[in-house]
């Protein structure tokens, strides 16, 4: 049985880093590095000594070779996993069996049988209740401020989305090798799923997939195409494609009385004015005119605009920490449900399962 340091309720939280590479190095560190009085980096892992230096160096924390040593370490509270795709599993599984809180990268997991494990391992034990998921992007702030407009009402009854992650990119490193758990599904899916999901705002009704390789260099897909229709009729048209040599806005959203298209840090819209009340026109069944428009003389009052991602709510990738922090010392409740994260899987799984990709 390990044992650990009692935690006073104010003081900060333990971490122990499992992963150094571009997520853990680039991404958690930098997220953490002005929440100094919320984290601390107790302890870190990794196979690279070199990487283990940089972080005694840096920290001046402890350092392991095996993640079973760090887990057992009684100074790390939260256990923080940022390896290779197929290791988050075992890895989170691990962890949480020892009852260590931990925070788990995307994907959560890359099989349906790797999502079970993971789910008894968070909701049974010593392990229960302490997963929390890294579905950062859901505070991504054009997500956050487009769901803002759209529950405004002022685009109207929204009927279709696009999401667009694209670009062309020779890529060549193991986030393009099967084998290593590469490909842009397990990569950026996660993320754009999640979004797809939260911006139907219904169950899954239909969906419709396909998965490509065009520019990576190794044999995992590079272009994916997701459909998602709801049970209310609204549709997600989901892309992302490192095989796009041309590329469209991140996101495109129409409704009933206006659209918007989001790229950057802009936002453009146009919708009908709000204090227009449009008549109440019957369509006929006669020959229309040869010549002239199409539809009735009706004058549509349309308001454009062009304005700066800035959303009323909370927003910011790196706001999970600080919602972390909450509950695990406040009990505050975490954003994230694991039914969300398990839902989000199922897709991507749904999506490999019907559009098998065969390697080169």
């Amino acid at each position: 049985m390990i044992a650990m340091r009692a935690m006073k309720k104010n003081s900060p939280i333990r971490i122990g880093l499992v992963g150094i590479g571009r997520a853990g190095w680039s991404m958690h560190l930098a997220e953490l590095a002005g929440r100094t009085d919320k984290f601390v980096i107790a302890a870190a892992c990794d196979i690279l000594p070199d990487r283990c230096k940089a972080m005694a160096e840096r920290f001046g924390c402890k350092t392991y070779a095996k993640i079973a040593d760090l887990i057992a370490d009684p100074d790390v509270e939260l256990v923080d996993i940022a390896t290779r795709s197929p290791d988050h599993t075992p890895h989170a599984v691990m962890a949480l069996k020892a009852g260590k809180f931990v925070n788990i990268e995307k994907p959560i997991a890359t099989s349906m049988r790797q999502l079970r494990q993971l789910v008894k391992a968070a909701t049974t034990g010593k392990g229960k209740g302490k997963l929390f998921i890294r579905h950062n992007r859901r505070f991504e702030p054009m997500f956050v401020h487009i769901r803002e407009i759209m529950a405004s009402g002022i685009l109207g009854d929204v009927r279709e989305i696009k999401l667009r992650r694209n670009g062309f990119h020779r890529r060549n490193d193991w986030q393009t090798i099967m084998g290593c758990g590469g490909g842009l599904l397990l990569n950026w899916g996660p993320h754009i799923v999640d979004h797809a999901i939260r911006l139907l705002d219904s169950p899954i009704a239909e969906m419709w997939a396909d998965l490509q390789r065009i520019a990576a260099l190794g044999d995992a897909e590079d272009h994916i195409k997701l459909l998602l229709k709801g049970e209310n009729g609204r549709v997600v048209d989901m892309e992302i494609s490192g095989g796009a040599a041309i590329t469209e806005s991140e996101y495109l959203v129409f409704g009933t009385r206006g659209a918007l298209s989001g790229q950057g840090e802009t936002l453009t819209l146009r919708y009908l004015d709000p204090k227009q009340k449009l008549a109440k026109i019957k369509a006929i069944s006669a020959t229309p005119p040869q010549t002239g428009p199409f539809g009735n003389n009706e004058k549509l009052q349309w308001i454009d605009q062009t304005i700066p991602v800035k959303p009323r709510g909370l927003a910011g990738m790196e706001v999970l920490w600080d919602m972390m922090y909450d509950t695990i010392r406040n009990r505050k409740p975490y954003p994230i449900k694991l039914e969300e994260a398990m839902e989000t899987v199922r897709v991507m799984c749904q999506m490999k399962k019907n559009t098998p990709f065969e390697q080169a």
